[in-house]
């Protein structure tokens, strides 16, 4: 699953992709420098992997990571094909959900193509290419739809009347997220604005506009959308210094959780995902699945023929290993089960596969 990153052009999308993922990418000052869509794999850093290493004695720890795509700079008319609005609308089409950048900082070697420092309006410029090019995708589906539908086939009138809903909501501001559109409806248009969204408030040094992040967060909680606060250009320059510095820069600049690990974790809420984890004396690892994963399908994202031959699972919870030392003493205490094909994967399990192929 992805998370692409979107936003106005200059409003540091480039240079939180470069912080996130360490890429060499270009984050120079023209609107279109990011043409193709840059990928990387940004892992999250999870203390629990490193408790399961040391009590497993594991000689290796590898984290599981967020997929993030880096998409060029939306601009006003993009959905008449603007400033390559088409290849920016598929490229946002193509992901799992929205990280919003939107600029809270002031900058006079920055340029600003929305003008003002207008963090509401710059939201509404992307918000409203999304909503327009859902409201073409509605409207020519309808048009196809009329004729069935009034000869009267069922399916072709329920989906008839349901775009038609949809599309009163696109022409009164409103998304997809906020309307009742059913499943079904969603899953076969995969309207652009029903994308589960993120807002990035991407400050200077020091957060010299809080005005300006309040009126984005009080937006945001409209939209039923979490905010995260970072300084993207001082997260990159940190992320260059060597990993024994980073901590007294971040405790010198007063901040108490690095802003990219503050995002990777909304990401992943945002994706809707859940971590167990797999530990031993060869490796202790994180694996993310969508939340509701049962366990053999949760076996296959480490290898196929574990979903395939899954005969059970031997799961326990972390912070019942923390708060009693051993495996051992878990399983002493009832603590470690045995579960079939129904298991339900949780957040924090520890889980030991049995397969036969």
């Amino acid at each position: 699953m992805e998370i692409g990153i979107v936003g106005l052009p200059n409003v540091g999308k480039s240079t939180l992709f470069n912080a996130l993922t360490g890429a060499g990418i270009a984050a120079e000052n023209f609107p279109f420098t990011t043409i193709e869509p840059n990928i990387g794999v940004v892992p999250i850093e999870d203390v629990r992997l490193h408790v399961l290493a040391e009590k497993n004695k594991s000689k290796k720890i590898t984290p599981d990571g967020i997929r993030f795509v880096d998409i060029a700079g939306i601009v006003k008319g993009a959905s008449k094909g603007e400033g390559l609005g088409n290849k920016f609308l598929g490229n946002i089409r193509a992901v799992d959900a929205i990280v919003h950048v939107v600029r809270c900082f002031t900058d006079d070697n920055v340029v600003n193509v929305a003008g003002d420092l207008d963090p509401i309006n710059a939201a509404d410029i992307i918000e409203t290419e999304l909503l327009l090019a859902d409201l073409q995708q509605a409207e020519k589906a309808l048009e196809r739809l009329a004729k069935p539908a009034k000869a009267g086939d069922k399916d072709a009138k329920a989906k008839y009347e349901a775009l038609s809903s949809a599309i009163a909501g696109f022409n009164e501001g409103k998304s997809a997220r906020v309307q009742k559109i059913s499943e079904e409806i969603l899953n076969e248009y995969q309207f652009l604005t029903a994308k589960p969204i993120l807002y990035v408030a991407n400050t200077d040094e020091g957060n010299t506009h809080p005005e300006v992040i309040e009126a984005l967060e009080k937006r945001a909680l409209e939209e039923g959308a979490k905010t995260v606060v970072l300084c993207t250009k001082m997260e990159a320059e940190i992320v260059e210094l060597p990993p024994s510095e980073r901590a007294a820069y971040y405790d010198a600049a007063g901040i108490t959780s690095p802003g990219l690990a503050k995002l990777a974790q909304a990401g992943k809420e945002l994706l809707g995902m859940t971590c167990f984890f797999t530990s031993g004396p060869t490796e202790s690892r994180a694996w993310l699945i969508p939340k509701g994963t049962k366990a053999p399908k949760a076996a296959g994202k480490i290898h196929s023929d574990m979903e395939r031959g899954f005969i059970r699972a031997e799961v326990y919870k972390y912070d019942d290993l923390v708060k009693y030392g051993s495996e051992q003493e878990l399983k002493a205490k009832g603590l470690a089960s045995l579960e079939g094909k129904e298991y339900v994967i949780k957040e924090g399990d520890v889980v030991f596969f049995r397969f036969s192929v």
